[in-house]
């Protein structure tokens, strides 16, 4: 049985009977809706663990949603479906970063077997989101930082730079580079947000082990 909520969005009622039937036959947490806002509330709310969206609905169209989804829920994998059984449609869902592409009629079982695929490879990449290293825990999922038994908050910018740095371990990083990763070209903010992290992550902030400067090229960090 998984523990995973699937949220489906598609104006069908039908089809929402259906999936719901199929997917908690097979041990799935589900909520459908017939519109894109519920879907949105849902997922800004950190409902969820996969979505499953039609494209066009009453009052949205789910093509439209999966910038924002990105944007809100990195990682969060949105399987698109769609009587739009067109090449242009399956391009305009891959430009959007859906994670897969359906279109209808399609078979219950085979919608099954995409969700298994999909949550499996995402469980296994949010296992690698998930550092130690010494007394210091940084858990990009969730977007804390446990150190010596108390927790720090991450915002989304922090996380995109500890993030980047993690999967590029001993890399120095301008501050251009990082300017351009988190869309800031100050700095000076740059490194406001650079101290900001030290104090979550070192023990002596002032004389930083992990997160340290590199004179006159920029950041990097050293975690083993």
């Amino acid at each position: 049985m998984s523990n995973s909520t699937i949220l489906i969005a598609d104006d069908d009622a039908a089809i929402r009977t259906v999936l719901n039937q199929a997917l908690g036959r097979a041990g799935y947490n589900v909520r459908a809706t017939g519109n894109a806002a519920t879907l949105w509330k849902w997922v800004s709310e950190g409902e969820g663990n996969l979505v499953i969206t039609d494209v066009v609905m009453p009052d949205g169209n789910g093509l439209e949603m999966l910038p924002k989804i990105a944007s809100d829920r990195p990682g969060l994998p949105v399987i698109v479906i769609s009587a739009q059984n067109t090449i242009m449609t399956a391009i305009q869902a891959a430009d959007a970063k859906a994670f897969d592409y359906l279109p209808k009629p399609f078979e219950p079982k085979e919608l099954l077997l995409r969700i298994k695929n999909i949550i499996e490879k995402t469980k296994m990449s949010e296992q690698k989101r998930i550092i130690q290293f010494e007394n210091i825990k940084i858990d990009l999922n969730k977007q804390l930082i446990l150190k010596d038994k108390v927790e720090y908050k991450i915002n989304n910018t922090e996380k995109i730079i500890l993030e980047k740095m993690i999967n590029n371990p001993g890399k120095t990083f301008e501050r251009m580079e990082i300017g351009k990763l988190i869309e800031l070209d100050k700095e000076r903010s740059i490194d406001v947000i650079i101290t900001r992290l030290r104090k979550k992550i070192e023990l002596d902030p002032k004389n930083p082990k992990f997160l340290q400067t590199i004179r006159g090229a920029g950041y990097v960090l050293w975690i083993e």
